[in-house]
């Protein structure tokens, strides 16, 4: 028989990292065992946060034969986000795509001219990779 715990502490990277998210409109529901399996159910407001959990499940286990997800994107493709203080777009990048490189992206969404102009308060859209 599966133990909880251990599948638990096995997918904690993944439960963590929806719980980063959980200022941006993210939620973690809950994890159970089921059979074999960890039931883990999570809330994600954007393709952008759903990538960035899936890409830490893959991380931990490529196959994730013993994890049940219900992963529910609760919005669209894109995260909206507003600058905070400390803030820069690369900053922001890492957060969201785990690659800081990927700013200028974001700045594209945001119509951003010059990307080392990001003020508090500033909206930005936040693009799904391709």
């Amino acid at each position: 028989m599966a133990d909880f715990e251990a599948l638990n502490e096995k997918y904690m990277p993944v439960i963590d990292m929806v719980k980063q998210f959980e200022p941006h409109g993210a939620k973690f529901v809950g994890s159970e065992l089921v059979g074999e399996q960890l039931h883990l159910v999570a809330e994600v407001p954007s393709q952008v946060v759903e990538n960035r959990v899936w890409d830490t499940i893959k991380a931990v286990d490529p196959e994730f034969a013993d994890l049940k997800h219900e992963i529910t994107n609760t919005g669209g493709a894109e995260q909206h986000y507003t600058a905070v203080a400390g803030d820069n777009l690369s900053k922001v990048s890492k957060l969201f795509y785990g690659n800081p490189n990927h700013y200028m992206k974001i700045a594209a969404a945001s119509g951003k001219d010059d990307p080392n102009q990001l003020h508090v308060g500033d909206e930005l859209v936040i693009p799904v990779l391709s």
